[in-house]
């Protein structure tokens, strides 16, 4: 049996080897994670760290007295007078990022939905708070009332233990889904080449004709597409890590991060990635054995890798937290052990439970296709 299916797997890695397609997708996909860790990195640290002069132009319909003027310039507004008509303006061409008029003792930000927006009115707010806090000290002085014994009237203390990094852990989780994703595309082309491919180029019937046991046939192929799968994922996981720190030490918001995952951490990802492989490559080689063409398999493939995605996405967006249950859930398990890596809190029995319920449905899978390449109706209906 071991030469039968050390024969078929040599095959298998022969052929995927020498498609530029297979090739492709082990190799192009994973150089997409850099991409989007550096992409997704620069742009959360220019949202964080924008300068202040690209949202401090405020524009005030009123005269300000010396005063306002001052708090004005200690908070960073770059003032800009005139007319409420001459205001609206200059913000409809965005000369100026916001304007306020003013009715009595009424003030009006005027503005709409935009990222400048939204930063010129914590601006805004920042000067009529100090212009607030000014007003209500010289009323109080005015009353003869002591303003600090008014104020601090109470003093509160905050002893807040510090979380994790919050766009370190969004940039980590999300490459680590890509690496589902990357696994789980990588997958789709050799298990369809292996099985309608070859049926539908007649060399599966050839095949068919050696003497070798169904059973080899079938483990033979499933080990040829695990291992592309698992060389995506390792070079993705190295892709991956290799951007992060690049990241790490290119942009501010990870200023006191250490976005490297421990030796532990990574042996578990690696775990994680040959059971993923395994499992997916196993699903794809079942779905495609049932299609009569290359283009059918394609197609049959498609929903399966929305399928192995969505549950991963909507863990990871409503903050899924690991459990010994949900660690039996194909797909959810593993992006939920991975959101465990990626915060240095990995339970070795959701580990364990995930390799049991990973081992137990490729047994299962395997047997439903040896099953199948057994009966001729499955293999040359066409």
């Amino acid at each position: 049996m071991k030469s039968n299916v050390w024969s078929i797997l040599k095959k298998e890695i022969k052929e995927m080897f020498r498609d530029k397609k297979s090739l492709s997708m082990m190799l192009i996909l994973p150089i997409m994670i850099p991409l989007l860790v550096i992409g997704m990195s620069a742009f959360f640290d220019s949202q964080m760290n924008k300068p202040i002069e690209d949202y401090n132009k405020i524009g005030f319909a009123y005269e300000m007295s010396d005063v306002e003027k001052d708090i004005a310039h200690e908070v960073g507004i770059d003032t800009v007078f005139g007319s409420e008509k001459e205001l609206k303006r200059k913000y409809l061409k965005e000369k100026i990022d916001l304007y306020v008029t003013k009715e009595n003792n009424r003030y009006i930000i005027h503005g709409s939905e935009s990222d400048n927006t939204t930063y010129a009115t914590a601006l805004a707010d920042s000067y009529f708070s100090s212009y607030k806090e000014y007003l209500q000290n010289i009323s109080l002085t005015n009353y003869h009332v002591s303003p600090k014994e008014i104020v601090n009237i109470i003093t509160v203390e905050k002893d807040i233990v510090e979380s994790e990094n919050f766009f370190a852990d969004y940039i980590t989780n999300y490459a680590f889904l890509f690496i589902i994703m990357a696994i789980t595309v990588s997958s789709t082309y050799p298990a369809t080449d292996a099985t309608a491919g070859e049926k539908e180029r007649g060399t599966l019937e050839t095949l068919l004709t050696f003497p070798i046991k169904s059973r080899d046939i079938i483990v033979g192929k499933f080990l040829g597409v695990s291992l592309s799968s698992i060389i995506t994922g390792v070079i993705s996981l190295t892709l991956t890590i290799v951007s992060l720190l690049a990241a790490n030490h290119m942009f501010k918001i990870y200023e006191d991060v250490n976005l490297m995952l421990s030796s532990e951490s990574m042996i578990f990802a690696f775990l994680v990635i040959i059971a993923y492989s395994l499992l997916i490559s196993g699903l794809c080689i079942a779905i495609a054995s049932n299609s009569k063409t290359f283009k059918e398999a394609q197609s049959a493939l498609t929903p399966l890798t929305f399928l192995s995605f969505f549950p991963s996405f909507v863990a990871f967006m409503i903050d899924l937290k690991t459990t010994t249950l949900l660690s039996f859930v194909p797909f959810l398990n593993f992006t939920l052990l991975f959101t465990d890596i990626t915060s240095h809190d990995v339970n070795f029995i959701h580990v364990i439970c995930m390799l049991f319920s990973t081992i137990l449905v490729i047994i299962v899978v395997l047997s439903i296709i040896i099953k199948q390449y057994k009966s001729e109706n499955v293999l040359f209906n066409k």
